[in-house]
């Protein structure tokens, strides 16, 4: 008779840990039990490269699932190195005590052979979903075998037992009764367990087999047949392991629309081997279209992470900056540093030098892209390129050199997407600062009265239509040593010495009335002043300080900002060329109330001219009533 046996750690308390602390997810015991059983058909391997005593192949190396509702078990099988009595007691007996991790070291294998399962611990994850646990096995070269039973904290039994079918491990669990709250019961179904194993083990290297129910409808008169077929649940070969001349653009597109869910093909993949300070593959893509909640806060980044072929989390946020969160992929390393449970990744030196190749490589296809694909590029930039913007407005310039050249906006210049590389190349001789206009489009800026003497003296401007726009490039100030300029600033200066001296004199002629014009609208503008900008249109307005009127408008349409309105330094700009000019010197001559009336008519269509509502509409609609009448 077994005789009850206690773990040798403090085991009650640290099996509790390891059930209900280490471990988030329940679903995780098959893959740990999945990568022992591995680990042990890996030293079984081994031991037939030098051994011939052995007799199997690679090919004859397998892992069994076998769910039985009736008795509410799940058997996992090998036909792996199996245990010896005394490894059953140091292995099982001791909680994290690693038989793998003293393989490898007694056998001085360093990296040359992965194994997976290093702390020893991963066994213990079955009691989180089983109420019993029997674990068969027979020691390659013993005569013996061994059944070791637990129910968890109370200990456990070891004795003598018949194994028939060989050496190896059989693990039985019988599953935990059914809750409210928590329903076991799935781990006995089918179509659960070959979900399980495609999520975390399908690229364990050898077959995970099971016997599956199959349903087959031959004639709709009669009932189903069902019989039962042994399939491989596995891939085994991971597409990131084979080599690039082995895959076609098909097998990259199939494996993405498989894995990641997608119906449509990706705009392109990096498949990439990295060997020295951390030695990992990858295989990346650029989805074609973006995810419903990409924009939104709901929305995960992160790549797959796998070590060892085993996958360890399925969206490891650490491994891409935010500004390529469209990014989908695969990373597989067998130098990562996890932690106990396999689940969570330490923060570590490699997991940050791996970050910053993807980082560097997704850049480098997307530069390639640009250069080699503009249609394709611009497609892919319609869809993502506004994540860059925000890239470098969110990291305060910090991902400016990363990001600066994939930027792209439309422009006065046939009004295409263009580069900032592009907009300096056609720079002018004498012009050293890039002229850009805001708006809610292209069509909205086009109308822009500032514009129009920017394109009568061949100047190109960028039209930044999107809210952050404007945020971006005041947080990179500059482009290859130009700084960036708005037309709307106040400060901008297109004209001649000649036509400098002309309206320093007219402003200085006309100061008083600009000062009375300023008053009467005191708390709306800063200054009123002659425009050096302007061409045809009587009046616009521009901005003086650090808030611009674009800013202005984006901020405050912020549900954050209700309450708490941010306002730009306004100057009202009259265009000394235009009619209105010599009726408003009239007036400040011969009828000051009616300048009043002007000067707010004026504002209020400046407003209207820069997208902005009207502050009083009450007050304008009787101005231009009583200039009808």
């Amino acid at each position: 008779m077994a005789q009850t046996k206690q773990f040798k750690a403090e085991s009650k308390r640290l099996l509790d840990m390891m059930i209900n602390s280490i471990y988030t997810h329940k679903e995780i015991f098959l893959r740990e039990i999945i990568s022992n059983a591995s680990d042990a058909i890996d030293k079984l391997y081994f031991k037939s490269l030098t051994d011939t005593s052995v007799g199997m192949n690679k090919a004859d190396f397998e892992i069994n699932l076998a769910a039985d509702k009736e008795a509410r078990t799940l058997t996992i099988s090998d036909n792996g190195i199996g245990m010896t009595e005394e490894e059953l007691e140091n292995n099982l007996g001791t909680i994290a005590n690693s038989g793998s991790f003293a393989f490898k070291k007694d056998n001085d294998l360093g990296d040359d052979v992965d194994i997976i399962g290093q702390f020893g611990v991963g066994f213990y994850s079955t009691f989180m979903v089983a109420k019993e646990v029997t674990v068969i096995t027979k020691a390659y070269g013993s005569d013996t075998a061994y059944k070791w039973v637990s129910n968890g904290v109370d200990g456990y039994t070891v004795e003598e037992t018949e194994k028939p079918d060989g050496v190896g491990t059989t693990i039985i669990l019988t599953m935990k009764d059914d809750t409210d709250d928590e329903k076991y019961s799935e781990f006995l179904d089918q179509t659960k367990l070959q979900s399980l194993v495609k999520k975390y083990s399908d690229y364990i290297r050898f077959p995970i087999k099971m016997e599956l129910e199959k349903t087959h409808y031959e004639d709709a008169d009669k009932e189903p047949t069902i019989t039962k077929e042994v399939e491989t649940l596995n891939s085994m070969t991971p597409v990131w392991k084979r080599n690039k001349n082995e895959l076609t653009d098909d097998d990259y597109n199939n494996f993405y629309m498989e894995k990641f869910m997608d119906y449509e093909p990706p705009i392109t993949h990096i498949h990439s081997k990295n060997e020295g300070i951390a030695t990992y593959d990858a295989l990346l893509y650029i989805p074609a279209r973006a995810p419903f909640d990409y924009y939104s806060k709901d929305y995960e980044k992160g790549l797959q992470l796998y070590s060892s072929g085993v996958m360890i989390m399925e969206k490891c946020a650490d491994l891409l900056p935010d500004w390529f969160s469209f990014v989908k992929g695969v990373v597989d390393s067998e130098d990562l540093s996890l932690n106990i449970s396999r689940e969570l990744l330490q923060h570590d030196r490699q997991l940050k030098i791996i970050a910053k190749n993807l980082e560097k490589s997704i850049k480098n296809e997307l530069t390639k892209m640009l250069k080699n694909d503009r249609e394709k590029y611009e497609k892919f930039y319609n869809v993502f390129g506004l994540q860059f913007k925000f890239g470098i407005y969110q990291s305060y310039g910090a991902a400016n050199d990363t990001l600066k050249d994939l930027l792209m906006f439309k422009s006065s210049f046939e009004g295409k997407n263009v580069t900032l590389a592009e907009y300096v190349s056609r720079m002018k001789e004498d012009q050293k600062e890039i002229y850009y206009a805001c708006g809610e489009s292209a069509e909205r800026i086009e109308k822009l009265p500032q514009l129009e003497r920017f394109k009568d003296k061949g100047l190109e401007v960028l039209y930044l239509t999107a809210d952050v726009d404007e945020f971006c490039v005041k947080v990179m100030m500059n482009y290859d040593g130009k700084a960036f300029k708005s037309i709307s600033d106040t400060d901008i200066d297109l004209d001649t010495e000649e036509e400098k001296e002309a309206a320093k004199k007219l402003d200085e002629e006309n100061k008083d009335m600009f000062d009375f014009m300023q008053k009467a609208i005191s708390d709306k503008v800063k200054s009123v002043r002659l425009s050096k900008k302007l061409k045809s249109y009587p009046v616009c307005l521009s901005s003086d300080g650090a808030i611009t009127i674009e800013m202005e408008k984006v901020l405050n349409a912020m549900p954050q900002n209700e309450g708490n309105k941010v306002k730009a330094e306004k100057a009202l700009e009259i265009n000394p060329e235009h009619p209105i000019f010599e009726k408003l010197k009239d007036l400040y001559e011969n009828d000051r109330d009616k300048l009043t009336d002007y000067t707010k008519l004026l504002y209020s269509q400046a407003l209207l001219i820069e997208g902005m509502s009207i502050e009083d509409p009450v007050e304008f609609a009787n101005l231009v009533c009583g200039l009808m009448v």
